[in-house]
């Protein structure tokens, strides 16, 4: 089967598509037959090596940490997947794959997928869009009526946090380029700013989360427009993020979090529920083949 793989961490030129065997399930996986897979900025990361004490130094490797098929084969352990079923797969940082024709995927980490969206929308559900649900809920405590900040709103993270901070009946403000704008405002944001116009650090309005969806600003920047126990959440560690979090919890005041997602069967039930509603709309900026893997992870 033709997957994507690297033999060395380093640039897109270490980037090959290559025929490899076909992975064999284990007694708790799910072998899925991969009719998208999406990209996310942990994939360039681990083909550059920023993450190697996770993903370590055997190569070759392939990538991928997340895509959207059809089950074609199952471990003697598995009982809640079955041959036939349309899938969301994480194989994971440590074993990936994704990027390939077939990929094997833990049962604990395969997801029903939602009925009325594509292959290549499911795909992107875990990364991106559990991301954002357990960055507003999780770590910012999000209420309705809170007034809630998203930097980035049109990327991957930031279109599903607007939405989800709507359903949560949230005031919601986006940031993005004027050429999103209006991708932005169909997805029912009460506000959006042009980043190239306006610098809404120095803005007169207070909010009570602040989400970084692409990690451009800092807390120390925004926390001039965080309400007294507002949250600046970011989707990138940082030492700075650690300090601050700590010194909010012991002031009772501002705080700072990150936030590194954790995919599980709730809330992908969560998610699947708001897609099949008509409540939460994926969209898709770019499609690529697998032959296309180094211009789909150069424009990531």
């Amino acid at each position: 089967m033709k997957a994507v793989i690297i033999a060395k961490y380093g640039g897109n030129e270490v980037v090959e598509v290559s025929e490899v065997p076909q992975p064999v399930p284990g007694p708790s996986d799910v072998l899925i037959r991969v009719h998208a897979a999406s990209i996310n900025p942990v994939d360039w990361k681990i083909r550059s090596g920023s993450l190697r004490l996770i993903t370590g130094m055997r190569f070759p490797k392939k990538l991928g940490g997340e895509c959207a098929g059809e089950v074609v084969e199952t471990g003697g352990r598995v009982v809640k997947v079955r041959t036939g079923d349309l899938v969301i797969g994480l194989p994971g940082m440590k074993r990936m794959g994704a990027f390939a024709e077939y990929a094997c995927a833990d049962e604990k980490a395969t997801f029903p997928k939602p009925k009325n969206i594509s292959f290549g929308q499911a795909a992107s559900i875990p990364v991106a869009g559990l991301t954002a649900l357990q960055a507003l809920r999780d770590r910012g405590n999000i209420a309705a009526g809170m007034r809630v900040f998203v930097n980035g709103a049109a990327g991957g993270v930031g279109h599903f946090a607007v939405q989800i901070a709507k359903i949560f009946d949230a005031h919601v403000t986006a940031v993005c380029s004027a050429g999103n704008a209006e991708m932005v405002r169909s997805l029912g944001v009460d506000r959006v700013i042009d980043y190239a116009v306006t610098d809404f650090t120095q803005s007169d309005d207070r909010y009570d989360i602040i989400f970084d969806a692409v990690a451009k600003s800092s807390f120390g920047k925004c926390a001039s427009i965080l309400t007294p126990k507002g949250v600046y959440i970011r989707t990138l560690p940082a030492l700075s993020i650690i300090v601050n979090g700590l010194l909010g919890v012991l002031s009772n005041g501002k705080r700072a979090r990150s936030i590194w997602v954790r995919p599980n069967q709730a809330d992908m039930e969560w998610m699947k529920t708001q897609i099949e509603s008509g409540r939460l709309r994926i969209v898709i900026d770019k499609t690529y083949s697998l032959d296309q893997a180094k211009e789909a992870l150069a424009y990531s």
